[in-house]
């Protein structure tokens, strides 16, 4: 696949992984992106998975017709992409590995005892010469290891971006962006919005046509579409308005409140209502959703003195990834003690930026008329 005249795609699509990093489920696969620039001198851009090893190489050698690359940049050490820099350098030996400091250290960790004999450890902002093409190499540590960098091509204007802009799902996949990109940014790089908006800052001062990442397809058109979502997911703002409940129930009646709930949100209008069972739902694509939307309902039953496990898992995967700027209500069930609004709270204390609603749903068991009247009160504070 071209990328430009210059540029060509030589990565692979995996049907066959079930899990991505062990956990995300990915239906539609994964693809691991490599990209060769052909100039005087030849660079590839990254490895891919172990897996897919001679068909990476295969590709590298269609592309160049003959010649030799001259240089391997490594990007990013997670072994999707690095597992074959070795492959890589029995059938090209000659190649210099390019990569920085924290990278090799990392190299050598993951591959014991591989020989290196030619490579160039890059600075942050340093620049290397392909003939015409000039390729730049920015840092971005933690986004979303420590050696990450980024490498703009000023000639064609275009941004390796590394983890950066990915995806879930093959590229033979016909998918809408937004969701599975969603997905994977912030199961994967959700903890680190900070270091993602200094991305984006140093991004702003580059002419960028075109942006290469390491997973999912190369984006082309309409880039400020793209840069823009990254910036409300980085900066923790939110995408769409609406209402995201997300629930547990252990004989279903926690459940016909959160339904009751959405209910009364969409006779008064409510944009868009948004549900998940925690139990039965994808983590991953649960905690897309209060991500997503401006407005969380947290609906669970007391479980040992605690909340339902699968709440708790739920709540941990959002503070642990800065979840903050939102609005939150609770919904408790406890038969005898109902005590899940105090325990949900404290797991919240150190978000930023936390609102609580005035209303709080509180059930004993099965839901009364007082009940119904609250969660309808609920629904109101959640409209203003």
């Amino acid at each position: 696949m071209k990328i430009t005249n210059d540029i060509l795609y030589v990565g692979v699509n995996d049907r066959n992984v079930d899990l991505f990093e062990g956990q995300y489920i990915v239906p539609n696969g994964m693809a691991y992106n490599s990209y060769v620039i052909l100039d005087d001198k030849i660079a590839v851009m990254d490895t891919v998975d172990e897996h897919f090893g001679d068909e990476w190489i295969d590709n590298i050698k269609r592309a160049l017709g003959g010649r030799t690359p001259d240089y391997l940049v490594v990007q990013h050490m997670e072994p999707d992409h690095s597992a074959n820099i070795g492959r890589f350098l029995q059938v090209y030996p000659q190649s210099t590995v390019v990569a920085n400091a924290k990278t090799f250290v990392m190299l050598s960790n993951f591959f014991r005892g591989l020989d290196i004999p030619n490579r160039l450890v890059v600075e942050n902002g340093q620049t290397l010469s392909l003939g015409k093409h000039q390729l730049t190499f920015v840092f971005a540590p933690m986004v979303h290891w420590p050696e990450v960098m980024v490498t703009y091509d000023s000639t064609d204007k275009v941004l390796f971006s590394a983890d950066g802009f990915g995806k879930f799902g093959a590229l033979d996949t016909d998918e809408d962006w937004a969701c599975e990109a969603r997905r994977y940014y912030f199961g994967i790089v959700g903890k680190y919005g900070a270091q993602v908006q200094a991305l984006l800052k140093k991004a702003a001062t580059l002419d960028i046509e075109k942006i290469c990442p390491l997973h999912g397809p190369v984006l082309t058109e309409n880039l400020g579409y793209y840069l823009n979502l990254y910036d409300i997911w980085s900066s923790y703002g939110v995408e769409c308005d609406g209402v995201f409940i997300a629930y547990t129930s252990v004989y279903g009646h926690t459940k016909q409140a959160a339904e009751l709930l959405a209910c009364e949100l969409k006779a008064l209008g409510c944009a868009k209502v948004a549900m998940a069972d925690l139990a039965r739902d994808d983590m991953a694509e649960a905690v897309e959703d209060a991500f997503k939307y401006g407005k969380l309902i947290l609906a669970t039953t007391t479980y040992n003195a605690d909340i339902f496990p699968f709440m708790r898992e739920f709540i941990d995967h959002l503070t642990e990834r800065n979840y903050q700027n939102r609005t939150i209500g609770v919904i408790e069930n406890g038969s005898w003690a109902p005590m899940a609004a105090k325990v949900i709270k404290a797991k919240f204390e150190k978000s930023k930026n936390i609102t609580w609603l005035d209303t709080t749903v509180t059930i004993t068991s099965s839901m009364s008329d007082d009940n119904r009247l609250a969660i309808k009160q609920m629904a109101q504070e959640l409209m203003k």
